[in-house]
């Protein structure tokens, strides 16, 4: 078997990005802490044409050397904006029609694999910090709090692992 070139796979310029049809998708990071796990989403976001990265609190924001050593130049395609509180960011995405998700273990989550996101037009999905989670503030702006499933002796994932798990089957269900 034969890897496909840089040629054969045909991707397009960052200003084709720009103009590009996205996906009805935003991504929320919610103080998350490490520049490297921001660039790790950023590539993510590049790859499934996501509408744009909001960046909350601390959560690092380009440029930055340890964004683009992860991002690989996805900082450049994606959109992005940075709000200085979490909660003020996500009161305007809910004004602007979105959907507001949570990735996180709650009392009222739903597995990802049982996730129905049929009724919905446009969706935010939140990550949070790699030790404290989801801001409780935001949890109860959410209309859906979501899982990934797990089945070994550790309690989390790497918040860039769990946003290309969540990233990707919200992607799948929204292009349905």
């Amino acid at each position: 078997m034969e890897k496909l070139s840089m040629d054969t796979l045909n991707r397009i310029s960052v200003e084709e990005y720009k103009a590009a049809d996205k996906s009805p998708i935003v991504v929320v990071l919610d103080n998350v802490r490490s520049a490297l796990n921001v660039g790790s989403i950023f590539r993510t976001a590049d790859a499934f044409r996501i509408e744009r990265i909001v960046l909350c609190g601390i959560t690092a924001t380009p440029p930055s050397a340890e964004i683009r050593k992860t991002a690989i130049g996805a900082e450049m395609s994606v959109d992005w904006v940075h709000y200085k509180d979490n909660v003020e960011a996500v009161v305007a995405l809910r004004e602007q029609g979105y959907t507001i998700i949570a990735i996180e273990q709650a009392r009222e989550s739903v597995m990802i694999d049982h996730m129905d996101l049929s009724a919905y037009g446009k969706v935010a999905i939140i990550f949070g910090n790699e030790v404290k989670g989801v801001d409780d503030r935001l949890m109860e702006l959410c209309d859906m709090c979501v899982e990934i499933p797990q089945f070994g002796t550790k309690h989390s994932l790497n918040v860039s692992v769990s946003a290309g798990i969540a990233i990707w089957e919200v992607f799948q269900q929204m292009k349905k």
